[in-house]
């Protein structure tokens, strides 16, 4: 006699759902989202244009060679004397706006994920560190720390900069100082959550070497909040280099990033030339907003008890 088996197999959906990857889970779980996505599509074509910018652009606005002085203050679509149009105008000294626009957003992302990238490094030893070790070490990091975020960024920035002088590095010296305490503190946070586990647990009773442990078995495990601080510092820092070039303690003039566009054309602002500000304070606006969207997504993602 067989007995009959009263066990039915597993719901298809709930086999589909434990035998997808977590990337691909991340991926589906992102594309849910109708602004992130367009967050994301911004975030591609500024990218795109900051790489290719040399490519595409309708001429070098900085090439004195190619520019010509009797095209200046045309207005967007005007036709120049050369041949050809200005679809977004152009400034004072003659350069094409789109043109402009297509550098000194290159620059203001190569200045944004460069600094980034740095502050990411310099932070997330000195959080993994702090947490590790512990006792006096974490003690004096974690009043640097505290010392640091007290401050304005701005100020703690437009005073390095007085000291450092301008320059592309200057600026992302400065912003690597300004930018590190966040990683440590969140790195630091979320490390000593892990050091009580199992797996660190067994590190340890197997003596594995100090280096190892951080770098090979916590970092990993730290990561996940650690690239939604990168993806908001990014636009962070591209809107504070902007600040810092507006009061003319950024970028020099022969290095123009967005912010330096829009303060060329401030002071023709009440002539009536808003195209030469207003233009770049849009492609601004539109980075720092698609860059955003796209780290609010990936914090609802990584950490779904935020999502609503």
């Amino acid at each position: 006699m067989t007995v009959a088996d009263n066990t039915s197999p597993p719901d298809a959906d709930a086999a589909a759902v434990l035998q997808e990857s977590p990337l691909r889970r991340i991926v589906s779980d992102y594309m849910e989202s109708p602004l992130a996505v367009i967050g994301l599509i911004g975030t591609a074509i500024i990218v795109f244009i900051g790489i290719f910018a040399p490519l595409i652009s309708p001429q070098n606005p900085y090439d004195l060679g190619a520019i010509d002085i009797l095209d200046s203050l045309l207005a967007p679509g005007a036709k120049a004397y050369t041949g050809g149009t200005y679809w977004l105008g152009t400034d004072d000294q003659g350069r094409d706006m789109v043109s402009a626009i297509f550098y000194g957003l290159r620059l203001s992302i190569f200045v944004g994920i460069g600094s980034a990238a740095l502050a990411v490094i310099v932070g997330t030893s000195v959080g993994l560190c702090s947490a590790y070790f512990g006792g006096r070490v974490d003690t004096l990091v974690m009043r640097a720390v505290d010392v640091q975020i007290s401050f304005p960024t701005v100020l703690i920035a437009l005073i390095l900069l007085s000291i450092l002088g301008k320059g592309v590095d200057k600026v992302i010296m400065a912003l690597v100082i300004v930018q590190w305490a966040y990683y440590a503190r969140t790195v630091r946070g979320t490390a000593l959550a892990e050091l009580g586990k199992e797996y660190m647990e067994a590190g340890r009773s197997l003596a594995l070497s100090n280096l190892r442990m951080i770098f090979r078995h916590l970092l990993p495990n730290v990561l996940p909040p650690l690239i939604v601080i990168a993806t908001v510092q990014v636009a962070n820092a591209i809107a504070l280099e902007a600040a810092l070039s507006f009061l003319g303690l950024g970028l020099p003039v022969t290095e123009p990033s967005l912010g330096l566009l829009i303060s060329n054309g401030y002071d023709y602002l009440l002539g009536g030339k808003y195209w030469i500000s207003v233009l770049p304070g849009v492609a601004l606006l539109f980075t720092i907003i698609s860059i955003n969207l796209v780290g609010d997504r990936l914090r609802d993602v990584l950490n779904p008890r935020l999502e609503k």
